[in-house]
C-alpha cells in the first residue's frame, strides 16, 4: 500500500478531482506531496473559488512547479507514487515524450523510470488521435490512464457524489481503499420513477 504520494494538479477543467483527492487523503497516514501547475492554480480559482493556499494547507509537504531540485525531481526519493488530477493534455504529451518541463512532469518521469505507480486522471473531450497514443504509449509502460468518466449505476444525487466515485477509484489503483460512496454490489435494483405529476 501507498504510504507517502505525489498530487499533481495541472491546468485541464476538472481542479476539483485534486481537491477532493486531498481532502480525502487528508484524514489518513498517506503522506501528501503537491505540485500545482502555473495554469493549474489559476483552473483552481476560477472552478473552485479556493486559493493555493487552501490547497496546500491539505497537504503535508508542497513543492513550486518551477523547483526541480524538489525532493521528488530523484528517484532516490522514498515516495511510493503520483496522481496527476487533472492531468491536461499538455501534461499528457510531455510525461509521454519524456519532456521534464516542470516538477509534475519531472516526478511523473521519475515514476515511469523506477516502475512506481503513477494515475493520469486525463481530462479532455473528445480526444483526438493524438492524445489516444499519447495514452497508449503510457498505458504499455504500466501508467494507469484514468479519465474522470462518471458512473451512474450508483445513482448519485450530487455532483459531489460523482466526484467522490472518481476519486475512490483512483485511489484504488493505489491499493488505498477509502469509503467514499457506493460501489457496485453486483445487484440491478432499479428506481422506479413515476412520470405521473
Amino acid at each position: 500500500m501507498v504510504k507517502s504520494l505525489i498530487v499533481g494538479v495541472t491546468g485541464a477543467s476538472g481542479a476539483v478531482y485534486g481537491v477532493r483527492l486531498l481532502e480525502a487523503l487528508h484524514e489518513t497516514p498517506v503522506e501528501t506531496h503537491l505540485v500545482v501547475s502555473k495554469w493549474g492554480q489559476r483552473t483552481l480559482e476560477h472552478e473552485t473559488g479556493r486559493r493555493l493556499e487552501d490547497l496546500r494547507a491539505l497537504a503535508d509537504h508542497h513543492y513550486g512547479a518551477g523547483d526541480m531540485a524538489a525532493l521528488m525531481s530523484s528517484g532516490s526519493a522514498a515516495i511510493d507514487g503520483m496522481v496527476i488530477a487533472p492531468c491536461s493534455a499538455r501534461s499528457l504529451a510531455a510525461i509521454a515524450c519524456g519532456l521534464s518541463e516542470n516538477l509534475i512532469h519531472r516526478a511523473a518521469d521519475v515514476m515511469i523510470k523506477e516502475r512506481r505507480p503513477l494515475v493520469l486522471m486525463v481530462r479532455e473531450t473528445p480526444l483526438s488521435a493524438i492524445h489516444l497514443e499519447n495514452m497508449l504509449k503510457l498505458a504499455r509502460l504500466g501508467v494507469t490512464i484514468q479519465p474522470p468518466v462518471p458512473a451512474f449505476y450508483n445513482e448519485p444525487g450530487s455532483i459531489d457524489e460523482i466526484v467522490d466515485y472518481t476519486v475512490a477509484r483512483a485511489l484504488d489503483q493505489l491499493g488505498l481503499k477509502l469509503d467514499l460512496g457506493e460501489r457496485w454490489r453486483g445487484e440491478l435494483v432499479r428506481r422506479v420513477v413515476s412520470s405521473e405529476s
